[in-house]
């Protein structure tokens, strides 16, 4: 029998907070902690070392995503080894979602979700896989690939990918699911999860989510212009 997922919420509402430790109680998930800003949503990460962090972005003293940087950039004894985290906010186009993301953070959710979807998050995230909503990551990330100066470069250098390993990377960029990708490069879905498994260990990346961002940040795909497609810079070659 698997070990209990562990999880603390950081959120500065209270009503945030007992809302999702309720729904995660219900599913069988263990709410470790509680956090109402940043710092201590880094000493409960530090004291119970959990699976996920739920982390608003926007709390005082602290704000959820110095305290991503923190928890995933820190040495192993500040907990953050192993641990993912979910960024929650109000807002689906909010900046400081692309700059968790390159961060390190796994995902976002928005608070409003529903708690089929909460735990299902949750569960997916501490599998190892990334928590993108296709059409709005690609819509956030082309948004702010080339505005955030503050955002935290994951890796610009991709020579160590092969053309097909970026040819996987650019299409993943656009939102594709590994069914899509399969369907539109003519291999099997196994296949293309080894890909995507290269891709990150060759990168040194966490997800596919920092996936997504060093794509951008690399220059292999560029943001479209408006009423422009999607440019994925030397596809022809891959």
């Amino acid at each position: 029998m698997s070990e209990p997922l562990r999880v603390v919420v950081a959120d500065d509402q209270v009503l945030v907070r007992t809302g999702f430790r309720m729904i995660l109680t219900a599913e069988g998930i263990d709410v470790v902690a509680e956090a109402t800003n940043g710092v201590e949503a880094i000493d409960a990460v530090r004291r119970t070392r959990p699976d996920v962090v739920l982390m608003d972005i926007r709390m005082p003293e602290m704000d959820g995503l110095e305290a991503t940087r923190r928890i995933l950039a820190g040495p192993p004894d500040t907990g953050g080894e192993g641990t993912r985290v979910i960024i929650l906010t109000t807002f689906d186009l909010d900046h400081y979602v692309y700059a968790a993301l390159a961060a390190g953070a796994s995902g976002f959710l928005l608070k409003d979700v529903t708690p089929e979807h909460l735990a299902a998050a949750v569960r997916m995230v501490r599998a190892g896989d990334a928590l993108l909503a296709p059409a709005i990551t690609r819509r956030l990330v082309e948004r702010f690939a080339r505005r955030d100066a503050g955002a935290v470069a994951v890796h610009r250098d991709l020579s160590s990918l092969t053309p097909r390993e970026l040819e996987v990377l650019g299409l993943l960029a656009q939102g594709r699911s590994n069914a899509e990708l399969a369907a539109g490069l003519q291999l099997s879905e196994a296949t293309v999860k080894t890909h995507v498994a290269r891709i990150l260990g060759k990168l040194g990346l966490r997800d596919r989510a920092q996936a997504v961002v060093a794509a951008y940040e690399s220059g292999l795909v560029v943001p479209a212009g408006t009423g422009a497609p999607l440019r994925v810079v030397g596809r022809q070659q891959a």
